[in-house]
């Protein structure tokens, strides 16, 4: 049983729905909650209202999310944005040789995601030939760890001694653009790492520093980084008003990233675009978001299935799982329903991958607590598949293997991971993209964002705060006044 779009996207539901599984009986019994959860989403679409929903200061709210795949005027994104978002792309090329990313939680996620599918591993080891121009790129803020930010300094240090004394084709000073993401400019983790990487490169005089602000973008009340940003005079981009940072990847937030390394924007959101269209149906059969947020919210509080193990078979999709990690732990992991019951809600989030967690988590899912749905992703097609040569025709068990594309032998790895764990009672379902490209990505991932939007509403949970997160917040910011305090005792 599978839900298919005519992109090719398709959600395969067979080892989720079915005897021994959720039944059909289970769906038609939520179908009263599933269509009042489906007009919220309506009423969301239309006026961003979501029953219940405050912001972190106690506030009505709108939903804005599922406005960003629909490029028009007005709009959080608009012509203009999206035209601005390519000539900063297009300013960047073969004048900037390294982009640092300063960001935490979707503003890093997100970004990474955007990153792995469009580069890869080796990206900062091409050429800027091969790069098409665009620069090499980096990532930090997402930890306050010293010895990675310093390795990271070292290294830009090293690259910026070599153009400038080793280049004989055109020596040059190093021009680094540090990308800040933070909506207020407070964020610990991210401007802390900021101010050590800002401060240590604009000591080298052959580094040229120039930053690039992702922000709160009101200009009547600036936040502390607007305000750095307008003293500055560096350029700015907007962190919207009404898009949590785990949804940030279809907005500026994200854009920004993905325009530094020519990465296809306007395909990415009509990828999503398409998906939201697919979501608008009533008809939970047609409906993947819905339909997904059904089966995942019955299976954990029918049947216990309470952790979900996000696995794509794909080394770069990876980053997909993290990223989902915190769509889905901050989303619905949640003390309180909307009247305010204690009920404990959420799944917790599991990152795997492909056949290197077949050897070391497997074990687990196939013969551990029945507490688990395993969410595999897959590629039909890819774009450069390898056969697997006869390299040594006298070693048979290596010749039995030889023959066929790594994609093939890595769907049947899949396959028989699959169909090993529903033979011993584990559910689990598979997301197919006919091929890991921009427009596919934007699908999935907005039918997980609008996933999680349904089985908020499932759950009676607002899945747009993260009251959690900001229990520590509070604490942390006396701690570290205490530590500078004795620091100057």
């Amino acid at each position: 049983m599978s839900l298919k779009l005519k992109s090719g996207f398709e959600f395969d539901y067979d080892n989720l729905l079915g005897e021994g599984c959720v039944t059909e009986a289970d769906v038609q019994e939520m179908m009263p909650r599933l269509q009042k959860a489906h007009k919220a989403m309506d009423v969301m679409r239309k006026t961003g209202i979501i029953r219940g929903h405050l912001s972190k200061d106690g506030t009505p709210e709108k939903v804005l999310f599922s406005q960003l795949p629909y490029v028009k005027e007005g709009n959080l994104n608009s012509p203009e944005s999206i035209s601005r978002l390519k000539k900063f792309g297009e300013s960047v090329k073969n004048r900037v040789d390294a982009v640092i990313s300063l960001g935490i939680g979707g503003s890093f996620l997100g970004n990474k995601v955007l990153f792995d599918v469009q580069c890869g591993s080796f990206w900062n080891l091409k050429t800027k030939e091969e790069r098409n121009g665009y620069p090499k790129v980096f990532f930090s803020g997402n930890n306050i760890d010293p010895r990675s930010t310093g390795d990271l300094l070292e290294y830009i240090n090293y690259m910026a001694d070599m153009a400038m004394h080793h280049d004989k084709k055109s020596p040059h000073t190093y021009k680094v653009m540090l990308i800040c993401i933070s909506k207020s400019g407070g964020t610990l983790d991210t401007m802390s790492n900021f101010m050590v990487i800002y401060d240590a490169l604009k000591r080298n005089p052959n580094i040229e520093v120039e930053v690039t602000a992702v922000t709160d973008p009101n200009e009547e009340k600036p936040t502390l980084l607007k305000k750095m940003a307008m003293k500055n005079k560096w350029e700015t981009f907007a962190v919207p008003d009404g898009v949590g940072g785990r949804f940030t990847i279809f907005c500026e937030v994200g854009l920004v990233l993905a325009a530094v390394i020519g990465f296809d924007i306007e395909a990415f959101l009509e990828g999503a675009r398409q998906m939201d269209i697919a979501c608008q149906d009533d008809n939970i059969w047609k409906n993947p978001a819905m339909l997904n947020a059904a089966l995942k919210f019955i299976a954990s509080e029918k049947y216990g299935r309470n952790e979900e193990v996000m696995m794509p078979y794909g080394d770069y999709l990876e980053s997909v799982s993290m990223w989902y990690i915190q769509l889905l732990a901050e989303s619905l992991g949640k003390q309180f329903d909307k009247e305010g019951r204690e009920v404990c809600y959420g799944r917790t989030p599991i990152v795997a991958i492909g056949t290197r967690d077949m050897h070391s988590q497997t074990q687990q899912h196939q013969e551990g607590s029945l507490n688990k749905v395993v969410q595999f992703i897959r590629i039909d097609k890819w774009d450069k598949d390898i056969v697997i040569p006869n390299a040594f025709p006298e070693a048979k068990k290596l010749s039995d293997i030889s023959g066929v594309t790594m994609g093939q032998a890595l769907e049947v790895a899949r396959q028989s991971n699959a169909d090993a764990l529903i033979s011993n009672h584990r559910f689990n379902a598979v997301f197919s993209l006919p091929q890991l490209n921009a427009y596919h990505l934007g699908e999935l991932l907005y039918m997980l964002a609008m996933s999680v939007a349904y089985e908020g509403e499932l759950a009676d949970v607002d899945a747009f705060n993260q009251p959690g997160v900001e229990a520590y917040k509070r604490i942390m910011g006396p701690k570290l006044q205490q530590v500078k305090l004795a620091g100057l005792k």
